[in-house]
């Protein structure tokens, strides 16, 4: 309880500090065609940058599906809104904050229905086409103005562009629309006024990274984790931190967070793996990754109430384990000098990617590949059999816990 309080303060912190940046709903996503994955499974990806960064992940009995979404944590109970999810029909949904497609005063509110969007389609919507229709119905103005990506069971998988009154569908299984078999997205819309907005950059790398992912079929989700949530690339400046011109000796190691996909804002990335047509709905993957990424594991989830333990709402917390824990590493590590205003920008590179291998980033790699091994045998078994086995899932839950024990008490920055 003590270290979970502990998280909490150093996590609340962090999160005032950043309730107040410009475009802070802001968001990089992507949606891909099955025709372009490994496995022909299609994915939904979600980096979601927010003011409010506690986060956890709540099973939902739906009016007609039950579904798991990632929400805020501090006001979950009074606010039925949620930013990415999966349902039992294996239908899943999430948005980007748009700031392009309606006229509105700088300090206006934009978008204010798109969380409580997300959570209604999840409970009614059993397909992309369902979503469509879902959208058809709703009154006018809506209040939504967002990029809404979507999967489903059947291989379907849309991006669709949303202001108060009409929307835009790319399908990601149509050429015309995604020639790589993807469609990207941040904070701007391809139907709305040009060169407005926010997210250019960011689109840029997310882009780039995709395009070549899906001329070498590599699209994945570990692949997503580590090329895009963790990308420090930077394609208008021409740099990559990663590259070791800005680590000790050479440079400070610090360096100033802007435009880099994952960011001080950065609450969650999550990769939903749908399923082939024909297979069961039921073996739908969210891969879950809470908190800053770079000091971030991922754990894998599926529609059921069982949820393990780091991931679910945590009071002493006020969020979930994993939110918290990689909120304060990111908080005491990266985000760390704090002499005056405006300090909070610079983030501390060599703590957290080095070239003696010790950067938080590096020391947590090996602990979440450790996690996919125990789960991707587990998964292929389980689509083999063409069911998911919900005894086996709970005992490998207990054993994802037991493995982020330490990650959740916050012992892994002292070893």
């Amino acid at each position: 309880m003590k270290h979970c309080a502990l998280l909490w303060r150093a996590a609340l912190c962090c999160t005032l500090a950043f309730l107040c940046l410009p475009a802070s709903r802001a968001c990089t996503s992507a949606v891909v065609s099955g025709r372009v994955t490994p496995d022909g499974r299609p994915l939904l990806w979600k980096h979601r940058d927010t003011g409010f960064l506690l986060n956890h992940v709540e099973y939902v009995r739906g009016e007609r599906y039950d579904f798991i979404a990632v929400v805020n944590s501090a006001d979950f109970r009074q606010r039925h809104e949620a930013w990415i999810g999966t349902n039992e029909a294996g239908f899943a949904l999430m948005n980007t904050q748009s700031y392009n497609l309606v006229d509105a005063a700088d300090d206006a509110e934009r978008g204010p229905a798109n969380g409580r969007v997300i959570w209604r389609a999840l409970e009614v919507c059993a397909t992309v086409d369902d979503f469509c229709h879902f959208l058809d119905t709703l009154a006018k103005p809506s209040g939504i103005e967002a990029n809404f990506g979507a999967i489903d069971a059947r291989g379907g998988a849309v991006m669709l562009e949303v202001d108060e009154r009409s929307y835009r569908l790319f399908d990601a299984n149509n050429p015309a629309d995604a020639p790589y078999g993807y469609v990207a997205r941040t904070n701007f819309s391809f139907s709305g006024r040009v060169n407005a907005g926010a997210g250019y950059v960011r689109y840029m790398e997310t882009d780039a990274v995709l395009m070549q992912a899906s001329a070498t079929g590599s699209i994945t989700p570990c692949g997503i984790f580590d090329g895009l949530s963790r990308s420090f690339r930077n394609r208008l400046l021409d740099i990559d931190l990663r590259d070791g011109s800005h680590n000790r000796p050479q440079a400070s190691g610090w360096f100033v967070d802007q435009d880099f996909i994952p960011r001080a804002s950065t609450s969650c990335s999550v990769v939903v793996q749908g399923v082939k047509p024909g297979e069961q709905a039921g073996l739908t993957t969210m891969w879950t990754l809470l908190g800053y990424p770079p000091t971030g594991v991922a754990v894998p989830l599926w529609v059921d109430e069982a949820l393990p333990a780091p991931v679910r709402y945590d009071g002493a917390c006020q969020a979930a384990p994993l939110s918290a824990a990689s909120l304060r590493l990111a908080a005491e590590h990266v985000f760390c000098y704090r002499q005056g205003m405006g300090t909070d920008r610079y983030l501390c590179w060599e703590n957290l990617y080095n070239r003696e291998g010790t950067g938080l980033m590096q020391r947590l790699a090996p602990l979440e590949q450790e996690l996919f091994g125990l789960v991707l045998p587990r998964l292929e078994a389980w689509r083999q059999r063409g069911r998911l086995d919900r005894d086996e899932m709970k005992a490998l839950y207990a054993r994802l816990e037991e493995r982020l024990r330490d990650y959740c008490a916050g012992t892994v920055a002292r070893r």
